[in-house]
């Protein structure tokens, strides 16, 4: 299919999300584009009571039609448990709440420019970030002939900074939150929320964690106790707390609610963006957290060795694959596919203790588990021990002659 032409979009389905950058840019793409119609398409992601008032905010805005579609379930089910499955890991500490939840909304997006005939899609991510990577990646996979309009990479936005955005809603008459005094640039969905801008842009000074966390408390507020949850697994897919099948989003805020009070899942990280640069921030992602920890236990059981070895091998491909925006990417679904395999096995049960920022899994019990606890123990009744001397043989030959055979 061709790539769209350059020409002056008659209709954009822009994704908003009701803060600065896509409330301004509302009114910008009317003065940009004369007689342009705007849709704002705005995602029920579980970011709590953000979209109150949404559609009001956006046709005050500028939007000529809203539409705010509840991607709760298909979130949570579709992209967060498949990643889970992965087991990936960016950068050893971001569980890539922002990144999986991109090609998600930019994937409706598409869907609802084919109804309501739009010929153009945008988004209000900067030139700086990596989300301008993720939903124009997205874009091109799923629609090649839409136009994709990106105003933070236009050089007619005269916009260049947050604070120039807040004057220009002023102007405009435009409801936000956000201000010169306290501007955080956060980003909340049921996964996750992260927090970047203010001090924690500088790496030598620990944040304000009053200030900045939402769904975590600081550890000097948890309680003294800790608590037990035991999570349920059918397939590699979470399916039940303490006994309680849930559907996928409600087990995730479950775990949200339970791992907040108890200070899990807060991380601090500098990591290297896509586009070049190092950034900081803060990430919560309590229910994430105790997921991973209690599929770790159930993998650690049901897969066997050699394929476990290469599954957390190929998790850190995944992980990146994801950070980059390349979830319709043909390998990221190639390795879905060896990933599910591997999971077909893991069923059973996980408990998760959690306490004072900590979530750590203390047992787990699977109907296809691979521990033998004859093999395991000290006994060594019903194990040929002579085995052992001629494998520990063969498998040191290449060690031993190299060794003998070195001249310095």
């Amino acid at each position: 299919m061709a790539a769209a032409t350059k020409t002056n979009p008659k209709k954009i389905v822009l994704a908003y999300s009701g803060g600065l950058d896509t409330s301004v840019i509302l009114p910008w793409l009317k003065e940009r584009y004369p007689g342009v119609k705007l849709v704002a398409f705005a995602c029920e992601l579980g970011q709590g009571d953000e979209l109150s008032g949404i559609e009001k905010k956006a046709y005050a805005s500028g939007a000529d039609e809203v539409i705010v579609a509840d991607l709760k379930q298909e979130f949570a089910e579709k992209y967060c448990f498949p990643m889970l499955r992965a087991h990936a890991i960016y950068e050893q500490d971001y569980l890539l709440g922002t990144s999986i939840a991109r090609p998600l909304i930019a994937a409706k997006q598409v869907e609802a420019a084919r109804t309501t005939g739009a010929d153009a899609v945008g988004h209000g991510a900067t030139g700086k970030g990596n989300d301008q990577v993720r939903f124009e990646l997205t874009y091109m996979a799923l629609a090649p002939d839409l136009q994709i309009i990106s105003p933070w990479k236009d050089p007619t936005f005269e916009l260049r900074d947050r604070e120039s955005a807040i004057d220009y809603a002023i102007k405009h008459n435009i409801p936000i939150t956000a201000s010169k005094k306290k501007i955080y640039s956060q980003d909340r969905n049921l996964w996750h929320i992260s927090h970047e801008g203010a001090e924690i842009e500088h790496p030598d000074s620990e944040p304000n964690w009053d200030a900045c966390l939402t769904m975590t408390s600081p550890i000097a507020k948890t309680p003294d106790e800790s608590a037990v949850v035991e999570i349920g697994f059918e397939n590699g897919n979470p399916v039940s707390i303490d006994g309680k099948s849930m559907a996928g989003h409600e087990l995730i805020a479950a775990l949200n609610n339970v791992g907040g009070r108890h200070g899990v899942g807060v991380a601090l990280l500098v990591e290297n963006r896509l586009v070049g640069m190092k950034s900081r921030g803060v990430y919560e992602t309590p229910g994430g957290t105790i997921l991973y920890e209690a599929h770790k236990a159930l993998e650690q059981l049901c897969i066997e060795r050699d394929t476990l070895h290469f599954k957390q091998q190929i998790a850190l491909k995944y992980a990146e694959i994801v950070y980059n925006g390349q979830w319709f990417h043909p390998l990221r679904e190639s390795l879905q596919a060896f990933i599910d395999h591997t999971n077909a096995a893991v069923t059973g049960t996980a408990k998760v203790r959690l306490f004072k920022g900590r979530a750590y899994a203390i047992g787990a019990t699977s109907p296809n588990t691979l521990y033998d606890p004859q093999l395991a123990s000290f006994s060594m009744e019903g194990y040929d021990v002579t085995a052992a001397r001629g494998f520990i043989d063969l498998f040191g030959l290449p060690m031993k002659v190299a060794q003998q055979a070195k001249k310095w």
